[in-house]
């Protein structure tokens, strides 16, 4: 069972940054942050493949966030950096992580989840 520690989020005006951290206790085929406002439905907003190193983006982040993955012997970590933040990024982000490969492109096909870190932006 992988496990997910995130941490970061917080609150900050609109223009601010806010960097999301994301430690899976052992190899992933894909590890990604999905976040959910209240009311609507869970979106994903990043992803990356640990071997391709290929990332998707959100048309609606593009250009203002980067998720990028670490390695240390043990963790294998995704940090979502979060620029030019918006008030209609406000949500509670989660951090998700698949093995066994195919696609990563929706929550439905992620295998672990985090608890959630709520990013708060004020306008």
């Amino acid at each position: 069972q992988v496990q997910l520690v995130e941490s970061g989020g917080g609150s900050v005006q609109a223009g601010g940054s806010l960097r999301l951290s994301c430690a899976a206790s052992e190899y992933t085929y894909c590890m990604g942050w999905f976040r959910q406002a209240p009311g609507q439905e869970r979106e994903r907003v990043a992803t990356i493949y640990t071997n391709t190193e290929g990332k998707f983006y959100a048309d609606s982040v593009k250009g203002r966030f980067t998720i990028s993955r670490s390695r240390d012997n043990v963790k294998n970590t995704a940090i979502l950096q979060m620029n030019s933040l918006k008030p209609e990024d406000t949500a509670m982000y989660y951090c998700a992580a698949k093995n066994g490969g195919g696609s990563c492109d929706s929550s439905g096909s992620m295998d672990y989840w985090g608890k959630g870190t709520l990013v708060t932006i004020s306008s």
